[in-house]
């Protein structure tokens, strides 16, 4: 351990304890809800111990979903340290069942640090920023977070002077990115570790499921520490022992339970069109866009933004104010409809079929409504790959052969499996709740129209129709919801 690293962390070059810093233990223990004891050595206290990375405290894991679910308070910060937890737990295991591998070292210390580091480049409300503001805020640009993780990580190690070795950094990122294909001469099967583009069994997946539903309440019926303890590497590639199959099939069933229940939330969708919206219009006076291009600014990017334009008394920030004042007394945005596509209807499935002008363009006589009152959410729900089931991708091994792998069909595991692995699902929102009957009677007479042209282009597809939903019809008569009395009324 060098001088400067001790002074970063407190110490002088005499250990303030009084003996030989060579004999010191420099590691750390923490408790998590979720793991237990976590044991934190000295080379990850070495990043977690900097302004970089203590950012995540101040990411909320779960985005909006916070402001519908009470629990949903974890941050960025706890998931990064539990999957780095994993990371090495799961390399840990493998180098001691199968020495034979040759996991050194620098495969352990990289893998580790890859899991710590993988979320160092989300933004506020995590894929909120991503997923939703950075596509309006710079239309045409293709960014994601795992590239805001390695500018991070450069930005990270420069500034605290750490000691890693250029190619260590290289091949941490490279973990990050995650690859289904070789990379260099290194071991393939390190990369199904962290971010397993394979089949998307990984670390980062056992820790958020768990974590996520442990916070927001929602029982979770799968065990990654089977899954840990079940597997090996078989061909350079992480393989599970074949009584996992349907242990495998309960996680993806909670991953697309958590997308359909939570992650997706009618009321945490609205926020977020809210949040997104406030970001907007902040953007040209506080440049929260460009902070992604530069480390210095994104490094104090975090969900106080929205504080900070509630702070201002900035007047071209007044539009914003008044938008996050709405989310602080519950006068959000209105879910009116949505639509469950059948699979031949899923190339409408876009804003060139569906879009805010073609709903007002289905207005009956007596609407007023107009483009900036209609939101429209593209919402692709799936068990991880898409359309396919990803059980499917991973190779298993039987406990009388664990030098062979092999496939397992779904048909195996149980005949009480879904036929289909993704929905695609279109909803309207509206900014102004007064006008949410007339937008979903436009948007109803639009996907009938839609829906109809299709029929009629090929007979064949009889399937593609539309049914509204009647549980989600609104009355003729819905009455306008009242002003909210900030008074109690103590007199009944």
């Amino acid at each position: 351990m060098n001088s400067r690293t001790l002074l970063r962390r407190g110490y002088t070059q005499v250990s303030d304890l009084g003996c030989d810093n060579d004999k010191r233990d420099s590691s750390k223990y923490v408790n998590d809800p979720i793991h237990g004891y976590i044991n934190l050595d000295e080379q990850v206290l070495q990043l977690i111990d900097t302004p970089q990375f203590q950012r995540l405290r101040h990411l909320k894991q779960m985005g909006s979903s916070y402001f519908v679910f009470p629990g949903a308070s974890h941050n960025r910060f706890e998931h990064c340290v539990g999957t780095s937890y994993l990371a090495s737990e799961v390399v840990k295991g493998f180098a001691q069942r199968q020495p034979e591998l040759g996991i050194d070292e620098r495969d352990s210390r990289c893998v580790t640090l890859a899991g710590l580091c993988h979320d160092l480049g989300h933004g506020p409300f995590s894929h909120v920023f991503d997923n939703e503001f950075i596509p309006r805020a710079c239309p045409g640009m293709i960014w994601s977070h795992e590239e805001g993780s390695e500018m991070m990580l450069h930005h990270t190690i420069d500034e605290n002077h750490i000691d890693i070795d250029e190619g260590d950094i290289t091949f941490i990122k490279q973990l990050i990115r995650g690859s289904s294909q070789p990379v260099g001469d290194e071991k393939m099967f390190l990369f199904d570790i962290v971010a397993n583009k394979r089949n998307g069994v990984d670390v980062d997946k056992f820790d958020y499921i768990q974590r996520d539903c442990y916070n927001v309440g929602v029982n979770s019926s799968y065990d990654f520490q089977r899954l840990m303890l079940n597997s090996r590497v078989i061909d350079d590639e992480v393989c599970y022992n074949a009584k996992e199959a349907f242990n495998l099939t309960e996680m993806f069933h909670t991953r697309y339970s958590l997308h359909k229940r939570v992650y997706s939330h009618r009321a945490a969708k609205a926020i977020e069109f809210m949040i997104v919206d406030a970001l907007l219009i902040a953007d040209p006076v506080l440049k929260i866009s460009q902070s992604i291009t530069s480390p210095h600014m994104y490094q104090s990017l975090t969900d106080e933004i929205v504080r900070d334009i509630e702070r201002s008394s900035a007047p071209e920030l007044r539009e914003a104010r008044d938008i996050i004042a709405r989310i602080h007394t519950r006068d959000i945005y209105k879910f009116v409809d949505e639509y469950i596509l059948p699979a031949d209807m899923a190339s409408i499935a876009n804003n060139a079929c569906i879009n805010e002008a073609k709903i007002v363009g289905y207005r009956s006589d007596n609407d007023d409504f107009v483009e900036r009152d209609v939101l429209i959410d593209f919402c692709l729900i799936h068990y991880g790959m898409r359309r396919d089931n990803p059980v499917d991708r991973i190779n298993f091994y039987s406990k009388y052969n664990t030098a062979e792998k092999f496939p397992i069909s779904s048909g195996l595991i149980s005949l009480c499996v879904p036929e289909k692995y993704e929905e695609r699902i279109i909803r309207i929102f509206t900014r102004t709740p007064s006008k949410r009957g007339q937008i979903q009677g436009a948007a109803r007479r639009l996907m009938e129209e839609l829906s109809s042209r299709i029929v009629a282009s090929s007979p064949s597809n009889s399937s593609a129709h539309i049914t509204p939903n009647r549980g989600l019809t609104l009355p003729n008569n819905l009455p306008q919801s009242p002003v909210k009395r900030r008074r109690l009324d103590f007199s009944m």
